[in-house]
């Protein structure tokens, strides 16, 4: 997620409401009677992430006597973890780790209180080199480390095969191109029987976002160009729009204007839709309703394969030297491989690094699921959003001309203009 990811239903549902407690300011270290550090995790799961995460801490206190993680959750779901971060931080009663989205990153680390970790990563570099670039990326801001890694996915097609036969079509290939993807979503719709080719999120939010940066990569833009004070994918934005103008006028694309894409995936996982364009967190969903599907990498423009990651972040702040130090050996202590693959496997999610990519848990989970391999091996081609302060704003200003495209409200040209001077206007903004 996109955003990662909001994308994905494991950050998804219902979390325990109200105020969560036990968390200090900065005035207390943290260190108990006993010796024992108390650190205080925020991390919106929901579910099995939940879970899987509660197991993982629990393995971490019994191995580490003098450090105790509480994972309280945060009473919100990931999706309103800048929120409830943001107002803690005015506050001044904040957790010592929070789940923040990687798209949210370069404005939590502009706070006094987020701890850097660029010194971490220098401590362990068989670690921090060991992550997939886009990992690092996601986690860097000017050059420092502002957070560790937490989840990590990337994008790919997700086909009906079933669909695909009845129409008397050859399943896409691994090198197929964006005309061949739209001329498949046109023949596999079918409006009498409520079938429709693809579809795309309509909210305006990041998920309707991050759909179309490799589309724009694709074709050689940027998010923001290389002076900093404009976007970076005028033309390359405006082709990218066009093709998701094809669809419409095709009747081919569902939009769903709810939240969360969750229409669409119901659809998807109903033999309603051919191809949706997803992240490895919906195979779980695909797997238990019995679809008979295939993975594909995204289309291309030229043949280049380019995919979007959305990794997300565990951001540490400061509540004092001994809280610190214990929360960052939590975060560490997570990502090394054997209990990356455990998160990965229960919640949905690829490896951090190619080390854990390796392991042979993650093998034989891989596979077990069908696909799993196409979302793992995209990361190597994988590119992540700009941690940019701005980036927000662009979102916002792509976001809603994707929309005006989708529900046929504006031509390409027109909502990328529109979309131009909204988020050229937010670059120019001193920061």
């Amino acid at each position: 997620m996109p955003y990662g990811i909001g994308r994905r239903r494991l950050l998804i549902g219902v979390a325990a409401l109200g105020a969560v407690g036990g968390c200090s300011t900065g005035a207390s270290d943290g260190v108990g009677a006993d010796g024992r550090v108390t650190v205080e995790l925020w991390h919106g799961q929901a579910d099995t992430a939940r879970r899987a995460l509660e197991s993982l801490v629990a393995g971490f206190n019994r191995a580490h006597p003098t450090i105790r993680v509480v994972a309280g959750g945060g009473g919100v779901v990931a999706d309103a973890m800048l929120q409830k971060v943001t107002a803690a931080l005015a506050a001044g009663s904040y957790p010592d780790i929070a789940y923040v989205f990687g798209s949210d990153l370069a404005s939590i680390a502009r706070s006094p209180r987020v701890v850097d970790l660029t010194d971490a990563a220098h401590r362990d570099p068989a670690l921090w080199n060991g992550f997939w670039k886009p990992v690092r990326d996601a986690v860097s801001v000017n050059g420092r480390v502002r957070a560790w890694p937490a989840v990590l996915d990337s994008l790919a097609v997700v086909y009906n095969r079933k669909l695909f036969r009845q129409a008397g079509l050859a399943f896409p290939r691994a090198d197929w191109s964006w005309a061949e993807f739209t001329d498949a979503a046109r023949e596999l719709t079918d409006r009498g029987r409520g079938v429709f080719g693809t579809g795309w999120p309509g909210a305006g939010d990041e998920d309707t976002v991050w759909r179309l940066w490799p589309m724009v990569w694709d074709l050689g833009g940027e998010v923001v160009a290389p002076d900093g004070k404009h976007i970076g994918f005028g033309d390359q934005g405006v082709r990218a729009l066009e093709t998701v103008a094809r669809l419409v006028r095709d009747k081919s694309v569902y939009v769903d204007t709810t939240a969360g894409g969750e229409q669409m995936y119901q659809l998807f996982l109903g033999g309603r839709m051919a191809m949706v364009g997803t992240g490895p967190w919906q195979l779980p969903d695909i797997v238990d309703a019995g679809l008979d599907y295939g993975v594909v990498p995204l289309p291309t423009y030229g043949g280049r394969p380019v995919t979007i990651s959305g990794p997300d972040t565990w951001t540490v702040f400061d509540n004092g030297s001994a809280r610190s130090r214990a929360a960052v050996e939590f975060v560490r202590w997570m990502t090394r491989p054997v209990q990356n693959v455990h998160w990965d496997a229960s919640a949905g999610s690829l490896p951090l690094s190619t080390p854990a990519a390796k392991r042979p848990e993650w093998r034989r989970h891989s596979d077990r699921t069908t696909g799993l391999d196409v979302f793992t091996d995209a990361l190597r081609t994988a590119r992540v959003r700009p941690v940019h302060a701005a980036y927000p704003q662009i979102s916002q200003a792509l976001g809603e001309a994707i929309v005006s495209v989708l529900l046929d409200r504006s031509s390409p040209a027109d909502a990328l203009r529109r979309c131009a001077d909204k988020a050229d206007a937010a670059l120019r903004i001193p920061r």
